[in-house]
């Protein structure tokens, strides 16, 4: 959070995404049905909202490898909204619902998320007025939409740099070396922004904050 806030003037458009990151660590169980043992890496699921503009990372959550993203999308969106102005968020399907649309409105943001194909106006409230949107105004929709990509391209752009895998092998290692991914990964951001932009990066402003250190 602190490593974004130098660029909380320029960033007012937001997307959300996850992805996952494998580990050396290998999970091992039984398979009764085919009655042989079975292993897969575990990975560790990185949920993020960044910036459209610089693909600077502005909250991040990590839960179960196998959750479901749509509960995450709330408190990425609280947590952004603590230092950054938020006009639009931007998310697939996989995030939607009348509930995440809500917590991004209530915020002052606009919520563009994708509708499943079976979706109905049912819901009512923000989701219709926005099911509407979509169904009449499709292409002015997905125009704010496709922004959407841009979360992909900082996962890109992290694992390009740092790897899309870690070594360590304790659940809590492999969550932590996954933030100090990310954390990297801003640094870099807000290095290039120095030079594109003429941002100057400030951290722990607040005395308070340095008080806790």
């Amino acid at each position: 959070m602190q490593s974004s806030l130098p660029l909380k003037s320029v960033e007012v458009d937001f997307a959300v995404d996850s992805s996952g990151f494998t580990s050396c660590r290998f999970v091992r169980w039984f398979d009764h049905k085919y009655g042989c043992v079975r292993q897969k890496h575990a990975w560790v699921k990185a949920h993020l909202m960044c910036g459209v503009k610089t693909n600077i990372v502005t909250a991040i959550e990590i839960g179960g490898k196998d959750a479901n993203d749509c509960p995450f999308l709330a408190p990425l969106v609280s947590t952004t909204a603590k230092n950054f102005p938020i006009s639009e968020v931007s998310a697939d399907k996989a995030y939607g619902s009348a509930k995440n649309m809500n917590a991004i409105a209530a915020v002052g943001g606009t919520p563009f998320i994708a509708f499943r194909r079976s979706a109905t106006v049912k819901p009512g409230g923000l989701w219709e007025k926005m099911f509407y949107y979509f169904q009449f105004r499709r292409e002015e929709f997905l125009t704010h939409y496709h922004k959407r990509s841009n979360a992909e391209s900082t996962f890109s752009m992290m694992k390009r740099k740092f790897g899309d895998s870690i070594r360590s092998k304790t659940d809590t290692a492999m969550i932590n070396e996954t933030l100090c991914k990310v954390l990297c990964h801003n640094l870099v951001v807000l290095i290039h922004e120095m030079h594109e932009l003429g941002v100057e990066p400030i951290f722990w402003a607040d005395s308070s904050i340095i008080g806790q250190a």
